[in-house]
Parts: C-alpha cells; structure tokens; sequence
C-alpha cells in the first residue's frame, strides 16, 4: 500500500512551484490533497487535473492565508471532502510584492502561519504532522546576514518558524508533532527569479556558496520525506547549502544551538 493511503494533506501554496510539487508527491504516495491557492484558479485546477489523471484525489480551495474565515474554511474542505486532516503542510510565503501593503510580509509569514496552525489543529488529531517550510535566508537571519531586498521576508518567516515553534506543547497535547524544513535558495522559484532580476549574479552566487542549489522537485522530494520520517518534534532539516550557513553563523566564535539533520 501507499505510504500515505487514507490520509489527507492540506498543502497551503499549492497552486504552482514547491508547493504543486509538493501535492503532487503527496499524492502519488497516496495521500489525499487539498490544494490551495489565493488568485489563480486555473493554475490551481491544472494541479488537481494531474494528480487526479494519476489516479489521486484532491481538490482545490481559493483560501487568502491572512483571511481568518478562509483559513478555517481551507482546513474544513479537508474533512468535508476526504473525513479527516491528517498533514498540514506551510508551504505558503510572500512579502515581496508591491501592492499588498508594507505589513503584508509579516501577516503572511508570521501571522497567518499561526492562524493556519490554530485552524488545522481543530481538526488534526493523533499521529498528525505540521511541517513548516522555510529558507536558510530566513531560518539564520540573526545570524548571518542576506540580501536587503529579502530581508523584510526573512525576518518575517523566522518570526513565523518561532512562533509555531512555541506552540510545540500545544501540538503535542493532541499527539501532533512539527518539523521544519530549510532550504537554499531553489532553482526556478519566483523568489530565486525575482531576487536575482534584483540583484543581478545573486543566484550564481548562491550555487557557488552552496556547491549546487536544489531543483523545485528536489525540494519538495525533501518535504514529501518529512512527512513521514521518524524525527521528534521540533525537528529542523536542512536541505542543500547549510554548511555555508553553519559557518557564517559561527565565524564569531559563538556556536549556535544544533540545527538538525541536513539532506
């Protein structure tokens, strides 16, 4: 049998990149998805149309994330649809758009990480698994410094990755457990794209830093795994490039607390 057959993953930021990538491999182990989006319908459905033309389930749902009402409706579909929530997958992150407000970095990143959190958690139970997606930019930003144009979204993204962190012991009372999941920058993203039209050479910077960055299908195999894998609770993997970091992090002497397992 599949290894996730009979369960249900609600993958928010789903409708293109890591995210459609990551439904995608949820499904192809079995596991229902709902995929969401927050504009673009049709890139959504052309998701659920390939999952579905493989043989799996899952179902689109147009949710803005920093919407409190749609959050809630986003986490029901899953039960509505599938009879349970069983992975919750936060995947989704923005801030560097123009039109959406100077705020709208941290009520995406942080804000809205913790409002999903609070509505999936009404409906997942023991055996769940909350896995938060995030870059190294952002997870050692108070440690090693990145690009002025990213700042404003890392800073906002580590602030999400604590306060989700601090929410560990509510988690665990209903038998859910949480990991976060850390990347270089990846190839082909609209963040690697729009950060290099910036900053022109910042992406092949990267790659040489890192030796090689991660494919978007790499990537999401990465988060796929941490599904599933036996880890405690409060796990953090580190996926491609963290060496690079680690080091920086520590070129002042003071060691950092251990960063988990890196991939």
């Amino acid at each position: 049998m599949a290894a996730l057959s009979g369960k249900t993953a609600v993958v928010t930021g789903s409708s293109r990149g890591v995210g459609a990538s990551t439904a995608k491999q949820l499904a192809e182990l079995g596991a229902n998805v709902v995929i969401n989006y927050r504009q673009k319908a049709p890139r959504a459905n052309k998701v659920v149309a390939e999952i579905e033309a493989a043989g799996g389930r899952a179902v689109a749902v147009g949710a803005d994330l920093t919407d409190p009402e749609d959050v809630r409706t986003l986490m029901r579909t899953a039960v509505d649809e599938f009879g349970s929530l069983d992975l919750l997958v936060l995947n989704a992150s923005g801030g560097m758009e123009k039109d959406l407000g100077e705020d709208y970095a941290t009520r995406l990143n942080r804000d809205a990480q913790v409002g999903a959190l609070e509505a999936g958690l009404e409906h997942l139970g023991a055996g769940g698994r909350v896995v938060f997606v995030t870059s190294h930019q952002a997870h050692f930003i108070r440690e090693v410094e990145t690009m002025p144009e990213y700042e404003a979204v890392a800073r906002s993204k580590r602030a999400g990755e604590e306060a989700l962190t601090e929410r560990i012991p509510v988690m665990s009372d209903k038998g859910v457990s949480f990991v976060v999941v850390s990347a270089d920058m990846i190839e082909g993203t609209v963040t690697a794209t729009l950060l290099d039209r910036a900053r022109p050479g910042a992406l092949e910077a990267r790659r040489e830093a890192a030796g090689r960055l991660y494919s978007v299908d790499e990537f999401a195999t990465e988060i796929v795994r941490m599904t599933t894998a036996d880890v405690p609770t409060g796990h953090i993997e580190l996926v491609g490039g963290a060496d690079d970091f680690l080091a920086r992090a520590t070129e002042d002497g003071t060691a950092i607390e251990d960063e988990g397992e890196q991939a």
